[in-house]
């Protein structure tokens, strides 16, 4: 069987099982059972599968016709540029997600503070487009640091990157001039709408129950004590949640408080600054 007659054969099967875009990941799995790069696999289509290949294609398409993530199957996902280990102790990594680095990225930093880092998505993807700057991954779940620590390792960071085991700011040490976060944002009422695969991702990265809010109430109480002056608070949120997560940061004396839109114009980032009016020196 060629590579065109396996994916011939598996459009209809994961259109069946109501996969939004059948054809895309039918040709992600056939390139991951095929160990093609993803952009060369056009030109493989006409080759015979050996079995091996085939076997493994056919395991891939089962698994995503029962709704498992594309990510979860391959082990990876793309974003800023590079490629993250993903499991089922991670949230993916999201498209969404890079407007958060991208607004990180449009001032200089030496010293960054990743709240939530799931996979090290955002802390590394900032690092590896810093080259002086280091910073700190925090996450509540051990096996989800052990995802982030294997891949500072596979990006080279690892003398630049480390990873805490803390819940929010509590074991953070210092300060830093750059505090990023992805939190739990989903509200209770809206979980029953997600799509299965999004549900097979880790319930406490996805919601932390009621409003959706309780993450951020905790990082803006905690954020003026670990950051610089004139330091960035940025935070990834749901995109009716722009004026409620600004005024959190707002009663906790931040300032410069902006929300940024993603590329459909949907609020996505609120980005805020300490006063510059302390003396510390950034060593807790």
């Amino acid at each position: 069987m060629t590579g065109n007659e396996a994916l011939r054969a598996a459009f209809p099967r994961l259109a069946a099982a109501g996969i939004p875009d059948a054809p895309r990941d039918a040709r992600a799995l056939l390139a991951h059972a095929t160990g093609i790069a993803p952009d060369r696999l056009t030109l493989h289509l006409a080759d015979d599968l050996t079995p091996e290949a085939l076997i493994a294609f056919e395991t891939a398409i089962t698994r995503r016709a029962a709704r498992e993530p594309v990510s979860h199957i391959t082990g990876t996902r793309l974003f800023w540029g590079r490629r993250f280990r993903v499991t089922p102790d991670t949230l993916d990594p999201r498209p969404e997600t890079e407007i958060l680095v991208q607004a990180a990225l449009s001032e200089p930093f030496l010293k960054m503070l990743d709240l939530g880092t799931g996979t090290g998505c955002i802390l590394l993807s900032c690092l590896a487009d810093r080259p002086m700057a280091q910073g700190i991954g925090s996450d509540i779940h051990p096996a989800t640091l052990a995802v982030a620590e294997a891949n500072a390792r596979d990006l080279g960071l690892s003398t630049r990157a480390r990873f805490v085991l803390s819940d929010w700011f509590a074991a953070i040490p210092g300060r830093f001039d750059l505090i990023l976060s992805n939190p739990p944002y989903i509200t209770e009422a809206e979980m029953a709408a997600l799509s299965p695969e999004v549900l097979r991702e880790p319930r406490r990265a996805l919601t932390p129950g009621g409003d959706g809010l309780d993450a951020y109430r905790a990082i803006a109480q905690g954020a003026s004590a670990r950051l610089m002056p004139q330091g960035r608070l940025m935070v990834e949120i749901g995109p009716t949640q722009g004026a409620a997560v600004a005024a959190l940061f707002a009663a906790q004396g931040l300032q410069d408080i902006r929300i940024l839109p993603d590329l459909d114009g949907r609020d996505r980032v609120v980005a805020a600054r300490k006063p510059g009016d302390d003396t510390g020196c950034g060593t807790a």
